[in-house]
């Protein structure tokens, strides 16, 4: 990479970092956290493990967890959304952390996981999904869900492919190298949902936490895909946008359908993601607060950024022991309270105030055997 370009990579990183901390400034300052409760106690050291998106995001609430409760502390092993849930319900874990909901069958084993008592999925932190990119001679990139599925499902497999052409003025002559997530992953079923959804039958693979495009080469965790992107000229992935900033990649530029009518493509930033939350839609029943993000990928609005994940902590809404319950509820509390604070500066999105105090009041409902859990 020349200085040049290195330069214009520094130049997005900070543009990004910037766009999305003026986002969480925008939100009058979170004011849900100042003064915000922990209600501290029980069990000193919790484990919880899953998603990799959120890694990023875990460091931060474990930091505000430790400040608002002296002594205690939280171990939290990024290993993906699939062992995330997998390890919760085998209960070796005392919590979750997934890129998607519990689903199916999933329900009744998380309900004799949990002693009987049924398992609610927590929405935390919002991520948006950037397309990394490696190419020496190309500082922007223009890419609709299309022509993304036809590159991640082997269709397209040249940069200078007549489809890239059309949205870019000029591309190299280089093979395209894909580049997976090889680990179950809620970001992979996150990415697979989209191109399902936006790019009119192009993508017939289907969904899920395995990536089924059939072509490329595979890297464990988002900090994996980041740094093989990073490696590997001609690379292309999909990341949490915090992995993309902490490799200082470049991020393609979406055009979606009504994009293309206002002839602007659109990038990761401050309005943009913004727009893309407020039309997350709570679906699941009580306090079990699943989301339906099926209105993201196919946005009305030219300046919606169309990408973004919903990140969730998996728990009991009853404990078998009180100490755990009341250690859960407490790290619970400081992640969504303190914990979002300045969550843009590291590529992620925090709760508004009003989805907070709906994510705050599931949290409080958290008890443990012998308590009454109200919905």
């Amino acid at each position: 990479m020349n200085h040049n370009r290195s330069a214009a990579a520094v130049s997005l990183l900070a543009a990004a970092a910037m766009a999305l901390s003026a986002y969480s400034n925008t939100h009058a300052t979170l004011p849900y956290a100042a003064g915000a409760k922990v209600d501290c106690g029980g069990k000193q050291a919790l484990t919880a493990s899953g998603s990799t998106a959120q890694a990023n995001a875990m460091t931060k609430f474990i930091d505000a967890y430790r400040k608002a409760c002296s002594g205690q502390t939280l171990n939290y092993i990024s290993n993906g959304s699939g062992k995330g849930i997998s390890e919760f319900l085998a209960g070796k874990t005392d919590f979750g952390g997934s890129d998607i909901p519990l689903s199916g069958d999933q329900y009744p084993a998380a309900k004799h996981r949990c002693g009987g008592a049924d398992a609610w999925n927590l929405p935390v932190v919002f991520g948006p999904l950037a397309i990394t990119y490696n190419l020496g001679s190309v500082d922007s990139l223009v890419l609709d869900a299309p022509t993304l599925a036809k590159i991640f499902n082997g269709t397209i497999t040249r940069w200078d492919d007549p489809s890239l052409t059309a949205l870019n003025a000029s591309m190299p002559s280089e093979d395209i190298h894909v580049v997976f997530r090889s680990d179950a992953s809620g970001t992979t079923d996150n990415f697979q949902d989209y191109l399902q959804a936006a790019s009119g039958g192009a993508w017939k693979q289907g969904t899920g936490k395995a990536f089924n495009g059939g072509v490329g080469t595979g890297a464990e965790g988002n900090n994996g895909t980041a740094a093989a992107v990073k490696a590997t000229e001609g690379a292309i992935s999909y990341n949490e946008l915090s992995f993309a900033l902490q490799q200082g990649l470049f991020a393609a530029e979406i055009k979606t359908p009504a994009s293309r009518r206002s002839l602007r493509p659109v990038r990761i930033g401050t309005d943009t993601v913004g727009k893309t939350i407020t039309g997350a839609k709570i679906i699941g029943t009580g306090n079990d607060l699943v989301l339906d993000l099926s209105s993201f990928y196919n946005p009305a609005q030219p300046d919606v950024y169309p990408i973004v994940l919903a990140t969730y902590e998996i728990v009991c809404s009853k404990y078998a022991d009180a100490d755990t319950a009341k250690a859960v509820k407490a790290f619970l509390q400081a992640a969504i309270g303190p914990g979002q604070v300045d969550l843009a500066r590291n590529g992620y999105i925090p709760l508004s105030p009003d989805f907070q105090a709906r994510v705050s009041s599931a949290v409080d409902a958290i008890s443990s055997a012998g308590q009454q859990n109200p919905e």
